[in-house]
């Protein structure tokens, strides 16, 4: 019986990753489940698997917690250092699925127990990359990509020689507005741009991906994790979301990885890896669907793809800087205090401005200097967005 933990329990990657742990409860032993303000879920799940504890990211939640877990032998917990405590617990696989930039810290001390570690928390290898694969490699630790096009390439790459590859293109299927009028965007309401047109998930990722910022992190992404140059990483618009990544190889062939915009191939790939087994996700019918589209994105359409190739080439503190500005520019239009194209503007001035100050590029990336590059990055954003508004 395998021991994991799910971080992040509560959000759409979490609970695909439970639906397919409650297919085969027999398989595994639950250690720790966390969340954040979905207490009822996150106590249902926790009583329902028998975890070991349930955490909460809000401390003033925990109360709550506790009463709904009262009577069934899981433990409560809260607030930043319970999380971390729960990550330093044996198990031998946690998903990192901590929404956001907080999701670096739990992961790292994961990775220092020498687990495998299913990594859907983008911002980890956004922020953090090098850190992150350097504490693997000290610690003997597994890193899984869960992000459906990073789990493409690395199925695709099994077996092959990095040497070999030339290219790594990265798909992405246009989000809410690929059609939408680009003169329009500017007025597009939250509602609109929460309207996936192919996945199912959370209202953050699904207007990144309509912004474009969400394939943005996952260029970064590809640099950081696989180690290839910002030149060998393409992007390419396909509306079906059913080619999920192509690795093109010195011989000019190209392998491609092809299945249902469904998360629980991914999850289920790193869940079982090295094996594969039966999941249930839906079989293509090929015939059915009779064709594939690609187009290049458009740069007036996705500003945010120029803004992560400058990050990629700058490095260092960069990402950490890309990604709290585009967080925090993200608060903002959800709380309708700047407009849909601000979100982009907003982050370039911000990169800017942080890389105009010395050392940004060649800083060490530690926990703590991620996280003072986060904070000036959040409050140029508000400052920036409070004088557009103005």
């Amino acid at each position: 019986m395998r021991r994991i933990s799910v971080f992040g329990a509560t959000g759409s990657i979490g609970q695909n990753t439970l639906d397919l742990v409650r297919r085969a409860p027999q398989d595994y032993d639950v250690v720790a489940l966390t969340g954040a303000q979905n207490i009822a879920q996150l106590a249902s799940d926790a009583k329902a698997l028998r975890a070991e504890v349930a955490v909460t990211s809000d401390e003033a939640r925990l109360p709550e917690l506790r009463d709904a877990l009262a009577g069934s032998g899981v433990e409560a917990a809260a607030g930043d250092a319970a999380l971390i405590e729960a990550a330093a617990r044996p198990a031998d696989w946690v998903m990192s699925a901590i929404v956001g930039a907080a999701g670096l810290a739990p992961g790292l001390e994961a990775i220092k127990h020498g687990t495998t570690l299913a990594l859907a928390n983008k911002e980890s290898l956004v922020t953090a990359g090098p850190l992150l694969m350097a504490q693997a490699a000290q610690h003997g630790c597994t890193i899984l990509p869960v992000d459906s096009e990073h789990s493409a390439v690395f199925q695709a790459l099994i077996g092959e020689d990095m040497a070999a590859v030339e290219r790594i293109i990265i798909t992405a299927s246009g989000g809410a507005f690929r059609d939408h009028p680009i003169e329009d965007l500017a007025n597009v309401s939250v509602a609109q741009a929460s309207c996936h047109p192919n996945w199912d998930m959370g209202q953050r990722i699904t207007i990144d991906s309509a912004s474009m910022f969400n394939k943005a992190m996952e260029l970064i992404e590809t640099k950081e994790f696989f180690g290839v140059s910002p030149s060998q990483i393409e992007t390419i618009v396909h509306p079906e979301s059913m080619i999920h990544a192509l690795v093109g190889f010195n011989d000019g062939a190209l392998m491609a990885h092809v299945g249902p915009p469904d998360m629980r191939h991914a999850i289920g790939f790193a869940l079982h890896w090295p094996d594969r087994t039966h999941l249930p996700v839906e079989r293509l019918d090929l015939a059915k669907i009779g064709q594939f589209n690609f187009r290049a994105p458009e740069a007036d359409r996705y500003p945010a793809l120029a803004i992560a190739a400058r990050v990629m080439e700058e490095g260092g503190l960069t990402g950490a800087v890309f990604n709290a500005a585009k967080e925090q520019a993200l608060d903002e239009f959800i709380a309708g205090r700047c407009r849909f194209t601000d979100m982009a503007q907003a982050v370039d001035r911000v990169v800017d401005a942080m890389l105009s100050r010395e050392g940004l590029q060649n800083a060490t990336i530690t926990l703590d200097s991620v996280g003072q590059a986060d904070a000036m990055a959040r409050a140029l954003t508000v400052e920036h967005i409070a004088k557009t508004k103005g």
